[in-house]
């Protein structure tokens, strides 16, 4: 009999039969090992404790405690929604279905009306029955021909068969349901302990807004109840921080597909969020010595031929538009040519270096429907993006220069949880990147040596530098702790060199300009999702949309005086709006609350005699009466200060 040769982990190598199974492999080593087995990865890929391995390759053995062992826990139960489905449903189709760390999915279709939530119950109970019975998963493995023909009849489960490299197919049967699955399975139900069904929502099959929208339903499962509890409080957490939740309770913004998928339309209170950021910005900028500009959001194709993004970033690039005349426009997907643009339109002298441009620049991204989400991944957006032109011995002070205001900013936004990596290129992948071995080398010693200078740590990671040089990435930590690139500090040799930039140098020589490209917050679609998420939509006194709302206990007798308070505090420039809706005061009070307003303002007989307001803090039970004068002061205070705690 052919056998096939296997390394262990250790290294080691042993000879097994051709149709030994991962099940087999766990128990030459131990039976307790074999006991603990759910499932075997082959060069890296799971594959089923019972399915013959077929091939040399390394060999690992999968067992519960660990994230493989959940993903197969969560594949098995995706097994067995479909199979519960399927008896529910008989007409039902099947598109794509994962289980992974996040949990699972299924999608489906059904031409009589797609799943809904209130199913899931149902399906939920049938998934339980099989477990209590114990109920056998048995595998067939079909080669592409037979798999087809088993799949015929469902048009998605076609079109993975068909566009799959696979050689073979896993098709699991549960209570005589035989389904197609992508993943790998225990060999019995009874092996899943918890589970839950979660939600269903839409998804394009593939991805793509071009084809059918499926139903997919979600889920998830543990080996432990405590797990399955904790990752429950996780999820409701995540929901109401979820930006796109908040922007619909707080009216930030919307998105209507039918207008476009990813095109933000932000809303006065989301408008007033971003334009406050905006106007932050840029005074920070100017202060620091940029020169802010405004430039086209198109731009002849040659441009970003020229700059290396048509090669290198093509297919994040809307199609370019034939003017009809030769001429090719493109939609943006970079400001960097544009300021380079500035830069040339002149001559420069070392007089002028470092030369810093800013802008507020509007870019396109070519994203598929499925990628989009809220403000997160959008097609149109707004970058916080500026470009200091140098000489070569300024490059470590200019680099110093920018994280410092970086990290100011920060302050005033009370960001705290980050981290500095630098960006390498990949040095056994150079084919991707400039290719200038000696730049490279120069660059990255400079962006080191400049953070050794200021002692902060940092980690370096080849492989995540731009194409034309390496770059500094602060990792900031999202509401949900997950890792997110806020702000980088690009290094360019490539692209002076491409637009043949010059300086005049003090030796009446031309010489070539370094190129350092950086971001402060990224784009402001991105850093408002970030903000809203953090603050959990209880933005701080000087970001709200709204930071007072005057409530006057009888809007007939004291609305003028809470009217006189708007004026006041309007021409003082604080946010401010009087509640004339005449509803009753608690309700009043915590549509406020609701809607987390930093100061909520009630105004009645006393106040109006003694000209004072009885204040009433966001997240506070306990009101203050004080002078109205007294509480301008304050609140003035509170926004000159970023709203930071003394």
């Amino acid at each position: 009999m052919a056998e096939i040769s296997l390394q262990f982990p250790d290294g080691n190598k042993k000879q097994f039969d051709a149709v030994a199974t991962a099940k087999d492999v766990a128990r030459s080593i131990a039976i307790s090992l074999a006991k603990k087995a759910v499932a075997g990865k082959l060069d890296g890929q799971l594959v089923d404790l019972n399915a013959p391995l077929k091939h040399d390759g390394a060999i690992e053995i999968v067992t519960a405690d660990g994230e493989d062992g959940l993903t197969v826990l969560r594949q098995t139960v995706a097994i067995l929604v479909k199979a519960a489905l399927k008896e529910t449903f008989p007409e039902i189709q099947f598109g794509p279905e994962k289980g992974d760390a996040d949990g699972f999915y299924v999608d489906t279709d059904k031409s009589d009306g797609q799943v809904s939530v209130d199913d899931l119950a149902a399906v939920s109970d049938r998934v339980s029955a099989m477990i209590s019975q114990k109920a056998e998963i048995s595998l067939e493995q079909l080669n592409q021909a037979d798999a087809a023909k088993a799949v015929a009849g469902n048009p998605y489960e076609a079109k993975m068969v068909a566009d799959s490299e696979a050689t073979v197919f896993n098709f699991y049967t549960v209570n005589g349901i035989r389904v197609l699955s992508e993943g790998v399975s225990f060999d019995n139900a009874g092996a899943v302990k918890f589970f839950k069904l979660l939600s269903v929502a839409g998804a394009y099959f593939e991805g793509k807004s071009s084809n059918p929208m499926l139903q997919r339903i979600y889920g998830t499962a543990f080996y432990k109840q405590a797990d399955l509890d904790a990752d429950l409080q996780a999820r409701q957490e995540a929901r109401e921080r979820d930006h796109r939740v908040i922007g619909n309770d707080l009216d930030l913004f919307f998105v209507d597909p039918k207008v476009g998928a990813g095109l933000p339309y932000w809303m006065p209170n989301g408008a007033t969020i971003r334009r406050t950021i905006e106007r932050y910005v840029i005074d920070k900028e100017v202060g620091d010595g940029y020169k802010h500009v405004y430039t086209p959001v198109l731009a002849n194709l040659n441009l970003y031929k020229t700059s290396g993004h048509w090669e290198h970033y093509r297919e994040d690039m809307f199609p370019p538009m034939d003017m009809g005349d030769g001429e090719m426009l493109e939609l943006r997907p970079m400001n960097c040519p544009s300021h380079i643009q500035i830069y040339n339109h002149h001559i420069r002298s070392y007089r002028e270096l470092p030369l810093r441009i800013a802008e507020l620049g509007m870019m396109h991204r070519y994203e598929k429907s499925g990628a989009l989400s809220g403000l997160q991944r959008v097609r149109e957006m707004t970058l916080n993006d500026g470009h200091t032109f140098v000489t070569l011995d300024q490059v470590q002070e200019e680099f110093k220069k920018i994280l410092t205001l970086i990290m100011d900013v920060y302050k005033d936004f009370n960001i705290t949880d980050y981290s500095f990596r630098l960006s390498y290129r990949d040095p056994e992948n150079t084919e991707k990147y400039f290719d200038d071995d000696e730049m490279w080398n120069r660059s990255q010693s400079m962006l080191k040596g400049a953070m050794d200078d200021l002692g902060l740590d940092y980690y370096e990671a080849e492989g995540e530098a731009a194409f034309y040089g390496p770059k500094l990435d602060i990792q900031t930590k999202t509401a949900l702790g997950n890792d997110e690139t806020m702000s980088t500090i690009q290094l360019d040799f490539m692209l002076p060199d491409r637009f043949d930039l010059n300086y005049v140098g003090a030796d009446g020589e031309d010489h070539r300009p370094v190129m350092i490209h950086r971001g402060i917050v990224g784009t402001m679609e991105r850093f408002i999702a970030y903000l809203t998420e953090i603050y959990k939509g209880a933005f701080p006194t000087w970001l709200a949309p709204k930071q007072v709302t005057i409530i006057p206990v009888s809007d007939d007798k004291y609305g003028d005086y809470a009217e006189s308070l708007r004026k006041e505090m309007a021409a003082a420039g604080i946010r401010v709006e009087v509640d004339h809706r005449g509803e009753k005061m608690n309700y009043l009070i915590r549509d406020a609350q609701t809607h987390k307003i930093p100061y909520t303002l009630v105004v009645g007989e006393h106040e109006m005699a003694d000209k004072s307001v009885s204040v009433r803090k966001y997240g506070e039970q306990q009101s203050e009466t004080m002078a109205a004068s007294a509480f301008v002061d304050e609140i003035l205070k509170d926004i000159a200060n970023y709203s930071r705690e003394d």
